[in-house]
């Protein structure tokens, strides 16, 4: 398994923690999830901070707060064929690669990644997390090794 450089716009799957949970004391996802990556940041001895944002079936309950993906760009990752959303409201930043990066189910040989957002979708996913951070809406959990 070779792992892929973390980058903006690289959808990868990840066992993502959200802040409610978090906001109780779990420590661990309870479920591995497609995530795209939105930042990643060098820092000591060569090692990373990469954030990310969770893809989720679940209809946002503030439409501010997701992005819905289109169902060509869903094929184009292999994704279900089902509607999803990219939340905007909430982050993970863990050091990549991490206990939490997961290989993707059924694939031989086994990988972590489903493949790149297009420039444009990243640009306006980027835009509408800025806005969220903006209007103090972005919550973000810092995952540990």
């Amino acid at each position: 398994m070779s792992l892929p450089k973390p980058v903006p716009g690289l959808v990868i799957s990840y066992s993502y923690l959200w802040s409610d949970e978090h906001t109780i004391g779990i420590e661990e996802g309870r479920k591995d999830r497609p995530c795209a990556i939105v930042a990643a940041r060098r820092i000591v001895e060569g090692r990373e901070v990469v954030t990310m944002v969770p893809i989720t079936h679940s209809l946002p309950t503030d439409p501010a707060d997701a992005i819905e993906m289109p169902a060509p760009l869903k094929a184009h990752l292999g994704l279900d064929d089902m509607p999803s959303w990219i939340v905007v409201s909430e982050t993970n930043d863990f050091l990549w690669p991490g206990p939490d990066l997961r290989p993707i189910p059924g694939n031989s040989p086994s990988r972590f990644h489903y493949g790149m957002l297009p420039p444009r979708f990243y640009a306006h996913l980027r835009d509408r997390l800025l806005q969220a951070h903006a209007r103090r809406k972005l919550r973000r959990v810092q995952r540990t090794d």
